[in-house]
C-alpha cells in the first residue's frame, strides 16, 4: 500500500509539471539484466576484463580487438530488452508528459522501448564510423561485420571502425550536452532514476535544474548529494514504476 501511495504521489507531480525531464543511469538497466558497471558483477568488478582498457581511446587505437571481443556479449550479441521503467518513460513521452530523457547509458534500451527524445551523454553504439575516412555505419552493419571477423574494418579504406560511444580521452558529444543543459534549465520537475550522481557532467544536471528553480525527485537504491532537496524520494525503481504504469 505504501508503494502504491508513493506511485500516486509521483503521478500527481508529473501531471502537474509543465516541463518534466528524466535523468537515467545504469541502475535502471539492472532490471533488464545488465549489471551496473561499478556494482556487484559489473565490468569494474570482473577479473577477466580491464574496464579501463575497454573504453580507453588510446588502447582502442592500439588494439581494437580488446573492445570488440569484450563488449560483444553485452553490447552486440546478447541484446537486453527494455523493462518496466523504460516502457513507462516511453508511455509518458507518448502521452505528452515527458519532454526529454537525458541518459548516461549506452544500451539503447530507451529507444527500444519507444522513447524518441533521448540525449545520450556518453554516446551510443547505434552509430559507428571509420576512424580514417569518417564513413558512417549503422549498428546492424557492424554487427554483421563482427560476426564474420572479430574487428570490423572499413570496406572503403581499411580503417578501424569505432562506435560513437565516448571513450576515456574523448570529448562528450556537444549536441547531447547542449540539449541536456537546455532541458535541465527548462525543467520544472527533473526526476533522477538509477544513478548515484557521482560521474560528471551527468551529476551536474540536477544542479542546473535546482539553480533554475525547478523541483527534483529521485528513485535510487543508494543515497545521493541531492536527497535533501528532493520533493520526491524512493528506492524501489521496479515497484514504483510497475504501479506508475498502471496509473497512467
Amino acid at each position: 500500500m505504501k508503494q502504491y501511495a508513493a506511485s500516486e504521489e509521483l503521478s500527481e507531480i508529473i501531471r502537474r509539471a509543465g516541463h518534466f525531464v528524466v535523468l537515467t543511469g545504469a541502475g535502471i538497466s539492472t532490471l533488464s539484466g545488465i549489471p551496473d558497471f561499478r556494482g556487484v558483477g559489473g565490468l569494474y568488478s570482473r577479473k577477466d576484463i580491464d574496464a579501463n582498457k575497454l573504453f580507453d581511446i588510446n588502447y582502442f587505437r592500439k588494439d581494437p580487438s580488446y573492445y570488440y571481443k569484450n563488449s560483444r556479449d553485452f553490447l552486440y550479441e546478447k541484446a537486453a530488452r527494455p523493462n518496466i521503467v523504460h516502457e513507462t518513460l516511453a508511455k509518458l513521452e507518448e502521452k505528452g508528459y515527458l519532454k526529454a530523457v537525458i541518459t548516461q547509458n549506452i544500451d539503447l534500451l530507451h529507444q527500444k522501448a519507444g522513447s524518441k527524445n533521448v540525449f545520450e551523454l556518453h554516446g551510443s553504439p547505434m552509430r559507428h564510423y571509420c576512424m580514417n575516412c569518417g564513413k558512417k555505419f549503422d549498428f546492424d552493419t557492424v554487427l554483421a561485420m563482427i560476426r564474420e571477423k572479430e574487428v570490423p574494418y572499413c570496406p572503403q579504406c581499411g580503417g578501424i571502425i569505432k562506435p560513437e560511444i565516448v571513450f576515456f580521452g574523448e570529448s562528450l558529444p556537444e549536441y547531447a550536452l547542449d540539449n541536456a543543459e537546455y532541458h535541465a534549465k527548462k525543467a520544472d520537475f527533473l526526476l533522477v532514476l538509477g544513478t548515484s550522481l557521482t560521474v560528471y557532467p551527468a551529476a551536474a544536471v540536477p544542479e542546473i535544474t535546482h539553480r533554475a528553480g525547478g523541483k527534483l525527485g529521485i528513485v535510487n537504491a543508494s543515497s545521493t548529494y541531492i536527497d535533501d532537496v528532493c520533493i520526491f524520494k524512493a528506492k524501489d525503481l521496479g515497484g514504483i514504476f510497475e504501479k506508475l504504469n498502471v496509473l497512467l
